[in-house]
């Protein structure tokens, strides 16, 4: 009997199973696929971006120096200077239907309540480079991992799930279905996915060029669709609005591949040879729920979309990071009541939003009569201050905010990297996945209320820039939860943390 079992040995499964064990919770990753690496994963087709949001989460975790390392990148990419005392301008803010923005447009209000600290930046990496470190630490913590197993039949009562995968039956508390788009987990369980059909089919390939001079980099959107030329020898993206007919359909065979990309570019480009291919489309489809029972979604089997903007990667992890200490304390029977559905309260809207960025960026590259009209005026938009920063906004993974019934503009963000006077961080004190009462008066006043609680840790003293708080009470996932003055309310502190972290131990 485990007390949670995964489905699939993604990003998203490895780093909430690694969640789950830090929280000493027996887990069980299975996996479909027999080995661990592939060249679909690896560079160039492997290429994902992590945003600011994302690479916080591995910051927070103590994983941060391991993924920069096997990225290939380096701190001055993702950090500031540890003494600095305001966040540097981001340097990057992505792009919007493949058009690029101006970093320098972006307002100052965009960073509210951002401190310097060493996940300033987003990073390009692979998901060879992001599934290593992941297995690496769920590892460590002590999850087990099966691969060459695929799921084939579940049930589940009261109590148990039962999974059969590989031809054997794995029985645990809960199941977690982090499979993909095409997931079993969601088909077996019953979940309803509904949302959008696609309108085009996208291909990403690493070939052979006789002529790639003809093709530009990077994004090009034509009279016909939209190909990428990225600086990668031979590696090529392109979307085809045929109403996502072909994906999956047909073998991607070298003459395919360069009807399409003839089509969309508007050359006569000549494919040699063809290496590697994959395809995709803008399907855009969620779950009603995140959970039924005792089954729970994250990552792509809760969501699908087009792969524009890169948000995918992200948003899964983010589902992990919220549900994993829920999950947790669910297990331990340490949670207050209503805690696990949180999970789907809070990042099923998160989700919806990613949908619909989607496809308004689908909808903006869309060839047509119309389609040229409508492409400059987005773009005369984005080169606004107000354009930018929206984007920015909703790429960076820094601007959600869970509504948790507070008016107070910090309460569900996610929580500055405070820095105590010792060097000590919030971001250090989050690394065991615990949750932190930060206190900033004079007289330590909320120390007795937070050692009532086991999963509270109590950090005090000066800042050096407390953001005109006084104290704040931090989720696991680093998300705050309460705010006080400088002459904070312990009952306020008493109430929040019962609502997040249950009962008192003692």
């Amino acid at each position: 009997m485990f007390d949670v079992v995964i489905v699939g040995a993604g990003p998203v499964g490895l780093f909430l199973a690694g969640e789950l064990a830090l929280a000493d919770c027996s887990v069980l990753v299975v996996e479909r696929d027999q080995e661990a690496t592939s060249p679909f994963k690896a560079l160039p087709l492997g290429l994902r971006g992590l945003n600011a949001g994302s690479v916080e989460a591995f910051y927070r975790r103590g994983m941060l120096d391991a993924l920069l390392k096997a990225s290939g990148a380096d701190k001055e990419q993702v950090g500031t200077s540890s003494d600095a005392d305001e966040p540097p301008a981001p340097r990057d803010v992505s792009h919007f239907a493949g058009m690029r923005l101006n970093p320098a447009n972006i307002a100052p209000s965009a960073v509210e309540y951002r401190l310097p600290g060493p996940a300033m930046e987003g990073i390009m990496t692979s998901l060879d480079a992001v599934s290593t470190v992941l297995e690496e630490r769920a590892a460590n913590l002590g999850a087990q991992i099966l691969r060459g197993a695929p799921v084939e039949a579940m049930t589940q009562d009261d109590d148990t799930v039962t999974v059969q995968a590989g031809g054997r039956d794995y029985e645990a508390r809960w199941l977690v279905g982090c499979d993909g788009g095409r997931s079993s987990v969601r088909r077996l369980a019953g979940f309803d996915f509904v949302g959008t059909e696609p309108l085009f089919t996208g291909y990403t390939a690493r070939v052979t060029f006789d002529d790639p001079q003809q093709l530009k980099l990077g994004f090009n959107l034509t009279p016909t669709g939209m190909y990428l030329r990225t600086p990668f020898e031979g590696h090529v993206g392109m979307m085809d609005f045929d109403g996502g007919a072909f994906d999956r359909s047909q073998p991607l065979t070298r003459e395919h591949l360069q009807t399409v990309l003839r089509r969309v570019s508007g050359t006569d480009v000549t494919i040699s040879e063809l290496h590697l291919a994959s395809s995709f489309t803008d399907r855009a489809m969620q779950t009603t729920s995140y959970r039924n029972g005792r089954v729970l979604l994250a990552g792509d089997a809760a969501h699908i979309h087009s792969p524009l903007g890169g948000q995918g990667l992200n948003l899964g992890i983010g589902d992990a990071m919220n549900l994993g200490w829920k999950l947790a304390a669910t297990v331990h029977a340490t949670a207050p009541e209503g805690l696990l559905d949180t999970y789907t309260a809070e990042r099923h809207p998160v989700g919806a939003a990613v949908l619909d960025w989607s496809r308004a960026q689908v909808a903006t590259m869309n060839p047509g009569p119309n389609a040229p009209a409508l492409r400059r005026l987005i773009h005369d938009v984005l080169g606004t201050r107000d354009g930018t920063t929206h984007v920015f906004r909703n790429t960076s993974g820094l601007s959600h905010r869970y509504d948790l019934g507070s008016d107070d503009p910090l309460v569900g963000r996610t929580a500055p990297d405070f820095r105590f006077r010792d060097d000590t961080r919030l971001g250090d004190l989050l690394r065991d996945g615990q949750g932190v009462v930060l206190d900033f008066t004079n007289d330590h006043r909320l120390r007795d209320t937070t050692t009532a609680w086991k999963g509270l840790r109590y950090a005090a003293g000066p800042v050096s820039n407390d953001l005109r708080f006084g104290a704040l009470l931090i989720r696991p996932d680093g998300v705050v939860a309460w705010t006080g003055d400088h002459t904070p309310d312990p009952e306020a502190l008493t109430r929040a943390a019962h609502r997040w972290f249950g009962e008192p131990a003692s």
